[in-house]
């Protein structure tokens, strides 16, 4: 733990030099407006999404003992898709009013799958919830893909571009928005940091030592919602940094317990996002963010599927044998 912050620190620094330097922003623009209007807005977002969704999974992964949640997979991002698709239909003039709408419809949509989730999350078991939030996902994409064949042309290509993922292009008072959202999900995490670890065992052992798993639920759902909505808002449905974050802090801390866990997933999410980023702005044309993060993750998770920690019954088949 001691030697994998600064470590993972100065790899981010490192990234976050590398894709100021990067392209996506043209040297046709002078120095100081291509560095404070585009590059550095863009770096930032970027670290700050990424440190928001790995936080997001992490809590995920503990409040449902499955190494592939997250809050996208709970229909969060779906429910934002969804927000989108009804701004680009309903809104008739100007980019600029579209994109502003589209911004803020997707927050909202996105903010009240939260609360829907945290409501339902108070009758129903963890893994009821996860499937619960698995076919809202479908049902959000169903909708906003009928929606598509309604909306117009240019409508059509805003919500297209919003869909494919970036961080660029974002303001500096969206990236204090995106900020603001994460320091209220980082202290409810914290908060909630030991609760995550007794939760671990089962919602019954933590009845059983005195927790109140209703609480520790609620307050991680609306911890990662509140997050995942504001980035999914601004950056799109930006996904896989939530599920292999914390499964690389895990391994850098050499630990399970979250106190220790979600500062490593901040540091871990903060460079696969920054990667991404990279990757996405070294060509000419400049790729989705959203398609570099699946070529980054996609990857890592098949390698986490593949672990036998991840397979218990095999797990017990080789213990079994020996």
């Amino acid at each position: 733990m001691k030697r994998a912050v600064p470590i993972l620190a100065a790899a981010v620094v490192i990234l976050a030099g590398a894709d100021i330097l990067a392209g996506g922003g043209g040297f046709s623009l002078p120095r100081g407006i291509l560095l404070w209007k585009l590059r550095i807005p863009r770096v930032l977002t970027a670290v700050l999404a990424g440190c928001a969704l790995s936080l997001s999974g992490a809590q995920m992964q503990a409040l449902f003992r499955n190494p592939l949640a997250d809050p996208h997979i709970m229909g969060v991002s779906g429910g934002a898709a969804l927000g989108a698709a009804l701004a680009s239909l309903a809104v008739g003039t100007g980019l600029w009013i579209s994109g502003v709408s589209m911004v803020v419809a997707a927050f909202a949509a996105a903010f009240v799958t939260a609360l829907l989730l945290v409501a339902v999350s108070s009758r129903v078991s963890g893994n009821t919830l996860l499937i619960f939030g698995v076919l809202l996902g479908f049902v959000f994409s169903a909708l906003a893909s009928i929606l598509q064949f309604t909306a117009r042309e240019e409508s059509l290509k805003l919500f297209y571009s919003w869909m494919a993922g970036s961080f660029a292009g974002t303001r500096y008072l969206e990236i204090i928005i995106i900020g603001a959202a994460l320091l209220a999900g980082v202290v409810m995490a914290l908060v909630n940091a030991r609760g995550l670890d007794v939760i671990l065992f089962g919602e019954e052992y933590a009845a059983m030592v005195g927790a109140k798993p209703q609480s520790i639920r609620t307050l991680s759902m609306i911890s990662a919602s509140l997050m995942t909505a504001a980035v999914t808002a601004f950056c799109g449905p930006v996904g896989f940094v939530g599920i292999v974050a914390p499964h690389l802090a895990r391994r850098a801390c050499a630990s399970s317990v979250h106190s220790r866990v979600l500062p490593v997933s901040c540091l871990c999410g903060a460079g696969l996002a920054l990667a991404a980023d990279i990757l996405a702005n070294v060509w000419a044309i400049p790729l989705p963010v959203g398609s570099t993060l699946a070529l980054v993750g996609i990857p890592m998770i098949i390698a986490i599927l593949l672990e036998p920690s991840c397979h218990p019954e095999r797990s017990r088949g080789i213990s079994s044998q020996k």
